[in-house]
């Protein structure tokens, strides 16, 4: 199965994600979400294979969520105007985020990753 991870290099999360992948032997394209943002077509695909809310979609807990002022923000935005935010700027995605273009992952459990690679 190919798969895309969208990750940030500096990210503690991340990197448990890759090592728990590479530990698996699942091959997988690292992107870095930050330099490379998935576009806002591509994350409306994610989205929809995801079976999450879009607004799982945002890390909450980073600056750019914060000072966007996204917490008062986000409940008055469109799908198209939320999905041009995270297209923007690659902090404000909940990562990592893995793509295997049946199934979207957002964040890392490793037995979510454990059941889809079984």
């Amino acid at each position: 199965m190919a798969a895309t991870i969208y990750h940030y290099p500096n990210c503690s999360t991340c990197k448990k994600a890759l090592k728990w992948l590479a530990a698996e032997g699942v091959e997988v394209t690292p992107v870095d979400i930050v330099a490379h943002p998935p576009t806002a077509a591509e994350l409306r695909q994610m989205w929809s294979r995801s079976g999450k809310a879009l607004k799982k979609f945002f890390n909450t807990a980073g600056q750019s969520y914060r000072r966007g002022g996204f917490k008062d923000r986000l409940p008055g935005m469109s799908e198209d105007e939320q999905l041009a935010a995270l297209a923007a700027d690659g902090k404000l995605i909940k990562r990592p985020l893995l793509d295997t273009g049946a199934v979207a992952l957002v964040g890392f459990r490793d037995n979510q990753y454990a059941a889809l690679f079984a």
